[in-house]
């Protein structure tokens, strides 16, 4: 493993946004931190960046600790923020060359990394290009080529893909697939599924904090087999009503409240399943809505992380 991460907690204040977090990235892989905002992806994604000191656990990456050897993380990290950052006034070859610079390559092999980084990012023509004007599909891009300067082993990006339009979004998953060919982990995070279930090869969902499930993609794909997800619609006022009639069937084996409705989790057969509306029926609830469907990635998401209500 190149990221280990062992019982990790982080708290703001009174807000606790890792508890007891445990996450693993395997050399070479593409990792997704997939779950909804504010889950606790940046923090982790921070830690492990050397940006943020925990509270408590353990982290590894590549054998060191952020906190202990920041700047031996740093050699083999390269870290993409959901933000441009600074010096967006310098032309795009000279922006690249002065993070070369601050990395210490050799002033004679900085000309030639730049043009090989723009040609990876498909840049080339853009060199001369202020990165004020850049769009900000080009700016993320520009992101990855300044993260791979140094040539790290491992890529952390968070949430690249916000705010990219559709074909900006399409060229940065062809651009993450690249850089796995060229032999490098990707650590890589958002709160839409579909942007990393195509190009990632692990999964780690997370809400509230919590690691709710991970590893290589079928694997969790296989605990989701036989699952069913039942989407319960009831009126806001039978809500809490339909709530404890559901947590204490037999038949549902976990359930996620939102605002005008319930997700049940359930391994029992469709059939089976028609002895909770029943239940709700017998206990006076409205159903306004009764959706099962078969389980599988998003619907395994879905039941796994909660929606504020």
């Amino acid at each position: 493993m190149i990221v280990t991460m062992e019982g990790v907690t982080k708290r703001y204040g009174a807000t606790t946004a890792l508890s007891g977090a445990d996450l693993h990235v395997e050399e070479g892989s593409i990792t997704g931190l997939i779950g909804p905002n504010g889950a606790g992806k940046t923090t982790a994604l921070r830690i492990v960046a050397t940006l943020l000191a925990r509270d408590a656990g353990t982290v590894s990456v590549a054998g060191l600790d952020p906190e202990r050897d920041p700047r031996g993380v740093r050699r083999i990290l390269g870290w993409v923020p959901d933000f441009f950052g600074v010096y967006d006034r310098l032309e795009v070859a000279e922006y690249l060359e002065f993070f070369a610079a601050a990395h210490g390559v050799p002033p004679e092999r900085r000309r030639g990394l730049v043009a090989d980084l723009l040609a990876l990012v498909d840049l080339e023509e853009k060199a001369d290009t202020d990165v004020n004007v850049l769009s900000r599909g080009m700016k993320q891009r520009l992101s990855l080529a300044r993260a791979l300067v140094h040539d790290p082993e491992l890529l952390v990006l968070d949430e690249p893909a916000s705010g990219l339009d559709p074909r900006a979004r399409v060229q940065l998953r062809e651009l993450v697939a690249e850089l796995a060919r060229m032999g490098k982990t990707v650590l890589i995070s958002s709160h839409i599924l579909s942007e990393l279930e195509g190009i990632c090869s692990h999964l780690v969902i997370v809400d509230r904090g919590r690691v709710k499930a991970q590893g290589p993609v079928s694997e969790v794909l296989a605990a989701a087999a036989g699952t069913r997800l039942v989407v319960l619609r009831t009126t806001p006022e039978a809500r809490d009503a339909a709530e404890e009639v559901v947590a204490g069937s037999e038949l549902a084996e976990e359930l996620v409240v939102e605002r005008d409705r319930i997700l049940i989790t359930s391994r029992k057969e469709e059939i089976a399943l028609a002895r909770l509306v029943a239940e709700l029926v017998d206990a006076g609830v409205p159903i306004l809505e009764w959706r099962v469907e078969s389980g599988g990635l998003e619907e395994l998401f879905l039941a796994l992380t909660e929606e504020a209500s």
